[in-house]
């Protein structure tokens, strides 16, 4: 089993609390090998909200010998978190382990030194406090989390849940995450970034002149699809097509696209035989030679060794 440690302390966040332990403690959805044994660490009894009492499964010494830690949301942004959850958390990375936070558990891991020279997230509507408060984190809050390596940050609750499924891809491939993704009825893998809930909600499918075309688009990654193509099934102009594309997936339309072709060769990678030829021209990559630079660019393995790492190394059976 790979432990999952979430680290809490009073003033902790419930709701990113109740997902990272929700999706981690559930039965993987076929057969994995490494899976996940969640563990609430904390110091004493706590607090989540002010109102749920909370008894952890074991102190915070726990954090050093985990393989994950998970920082939830910290609801007191503007005062400094606990000494023993700061210094534990930190001795959890110098012992090996991966850190991720979740929303406001950024300040965190801020604290404890882990992000300073790294680029890092948080809720949009606390960034300029993380920023000002940390001046040695490279800020973004235009995304919804970021991958350093062995330190993640998610921002907003809901990107939480993005974080969480991006560990399990990371873990364990495409196809599980979006078997868990399934099972929590919720998107694999959203594009865009948060600058898009900023201002305006993301608009509704029903009704939006993109709610039609993305659905077709994935269905159609096969063929040349370009810039015009999508246009006109929307029935709108380059221009205005890639600002409803903006608005709605804080993404261009050649980005987002190019997304959906690399994460459609992922899980034939990962769920078939088909030959790098084949697979290229299902995601209308044309030919090996562009999907392996493709691929080699966006995910940092040639599409050979990402299958070999998902259909031997890390999936059984």
């Amino acid at each position: 089993m790979s432990t999952v440690a979430i680290a809490v302390a009073d003033g902790i966040l419930h709701f990113e609390l109740a997902l990272a332990y929700e999706l981690f403690s559930g039965a993987p959805p076929m057969p994995v090998s490494h899976w996940y044994e969640p563990v609430i660490c904390g110091a004493a009894p706590v607090r989540a909200d002010g109102r749920f009492l909370l008894e952890p499964d074991c102190g915070l010494d726990r954090l050093a010998s985990a393989d994950t830690v998970i920082v939830p949301g910290w609801a007191e942004v503007d005062v400094d978190p606990p000494a023993d959850l700061v210094a534990a958390v930190r001795a959890a990375y110098d012992a090996g382990a991966r850190v991720a936070s979740l929303c406001t558990g950024a300040f965190v891991l801020a604290a404890a030194g882990l992000l300073d020279g790294r680029r890092a997230t948080t809720h949009w509507a606390h960034a300029e406090a993380l920023a000002a408060r940390h001046p040695g984190v490279e800020v973004d809050a235009d995304v919804l989390y970021v991958d350093e390596g062995r330190v993640l940050t998610a921002a907003g609750k809901a990107a939480a849940l993005d974080l969480c499924l991006h560990l399990v891809r990371r873990d364990h491939g495409s196809a599980v995450a979006n078997a868990i993704a399934r099972r929590l009825v919720v998107a694999p893998h959203r594009p865009g970034g948060q600058a898009q809930f900023v201002a305006t909600p993301v608009p509704e499918p029903d009704g939006h002149p993109l709610g039609e075309l993305l659905g077709w688009t994935v269905e159609h990654l096969d063929q040349p699809l370009t810039v015009e193509d999508l246009a006109r099934r929307a029935n709108l102009s380059s221009r205005h097509l890639g600002r409803h594309f903006k608005s709605m997936t804080g993404t261009t339309p050649l980005q987002w696209l190019h997304t959906q072709r690399i994460r459609r060769a992922q899980e034939l990678l990962e769920t078939t035989d088909d030959s790098v030829d084949a697979i290229a021209a299902a995601t209308g990559m044309g030919t090996a030679a562009t999907l392996r630079r493709h691929f080699n660019r966006t995910v940092g393995v040639p599409p050979d060794a990402y299958r070999r790492t998902f259909r031997s190394g890390r999936i059984a059976g």
